[in-house]
């Protein structure tokens, strides 16, 4: 006799597979500062990339299975890509990039038998605060409109809540990062991340043309250690 499963038993199954693969990964945290948005992830991998920069005021952070994320931030660069070159580079926009990825995470939960095990933020940097715009994207296609901080990955639920504690709207640069290493901290009290633990990358809405960069260890014990005053990339 054929053994059968609901559909409901079925889609429970694939998203607690999902979101058990999501939580053994390290923990990133998106937010935004005062000239811009931050991504901080627990990755001491130097050649191996949670965060990377998708088109001109558009980056992307992910946790989980790094070659399943990989092959959705390589499909994200191509559709940025060939509508910037179709139509306008303005044209290209976070809101139509996390509808993309969204329908392709929603089919494959559906239609396959092994969901992806990942969860992403997909960030663009706009004039002011006000019109910088993040994404968060689930394993299954939801997609939510956030604002602040995102935590993904790991204890999630214990990293946002250390951000939602230590979150202050424009902040510096300085300032948000020490926010975002302690509440990636806080998941254990007993651990503490160094520099050279740390993938950093800013979206700096000041900068001109391509607004995203990746900031070097040095530079990121240098934020680290400074004081209030320090805002600059």
């Amino acid at each position: 006799m054929p053994f059968y499963v609901s559909p409901e038993q079925q889609m429970k199954d694939k998203a607690d597979y999902a979101r058990k693969g999501i939580a053994r990964g390290r923990s990133v945290v998106v937010l935004q500062f005062a000239d811009g948005i931050l991504f901080v992830a627990d990755n001491p991998s130097r050649a191996l990339h949670k965060i990377s920069e998708i088109y001109d005021r558009i980056a992307f952070a992910a946790v989980g299975k790094y070659n399943e994320f990989e092959n959705l931030r390589l499909g994200g660069v191509r559709y940025a890509d060939v509508n910037g070159y179709q139509y306008d580079r303005r044209d290209v926009t976070a809101r139509g990039l996390a509808n993309v990825y969204a329908q392709s995470l929603g089919t494959i939960f559906t239609e396959t038998n092994k969901p992806y095990e990942v969860e992403l933020v997909v960030a663009e940097v706009g004039e002011d605060a006000d019109t910088d715009q993040i994404y968060r994207l689930t394993f299954d296609g939801s997609v939510a409109d956030e604002h602040g901080y995102v935590a993904m990955g790991g204890q999630a639920e214990a990293v946002a809540q250390a951000l939602k504690d230590r979150f202050v709207e424009g902040a510096p640069l300085a300032e948000a990062l020490r926010t975002a290493v302690g509440a990636l901290e806080a998941q254990d009290s007993d651990r503490r991340l160094e520099a050279k633990s740390l993938e950093v990358a800013v979206l700096d809405r000041h900068r001109e043309h391509r607004l995203f960069k990746r900031l070097p260890a040095a530079r990121i014990q240098e934020l680290l250690d400074a004081g209030q005053g320090a805002q600059g990339v």
